[in-house]
């Protein structure tokens, strides 16, 4: 694994934001779901597709906080415009479970 200083480290923005919107991703070519993030003040409502459908619905999302990458350049995926990477890390069969604060905190604000 590459070391990086911690200048490299605060180059990469990374914030909370409450999904407002999920939907199903059906023109994906793996199993996704359309998700809308409030990140709050200027940063406001942010796309990301996920392939997250393993642990989540799109239903039981909303109202969620997550840990977000917003700072990378947007991705087309199929016809959707990925905005920001929403994090998270593989279970023990690789799917993906979200990252999230242990407490809630205020939409936008960036990790260190």
């Amino acid at each position: 694994m590459e070391t990086i200083t911690y200048p490299d480290f605060k180059k990469v923005d990374i914030r909370v934001g409450t999904i407002v919107e999920a939907k199903p991703f059906p023109e994906a070519r793996k199993p996704a779901i359309q998700l809308w993030v409030d990140f709050g003040g200027a940063l406001g409502v942010k796309k990301s597709s996920a392939q997250i459908t393993v642990h989540y619905s799109p239903d039981r999302l909303i109202g969620r906080q997550v840990v977000a990458v917003v700072n990378f350049p947007p991705r087309q995926i199929g016809p959707f415009m990925s905005e920001v990477l929403v994090l998270g890390v593989p279970d023990e069969n690789g799917a993906v479970v979200l990252l999230k604060p242990d407490l809630h905190v205020p939409d936008g604000g960036r990790m260190f």
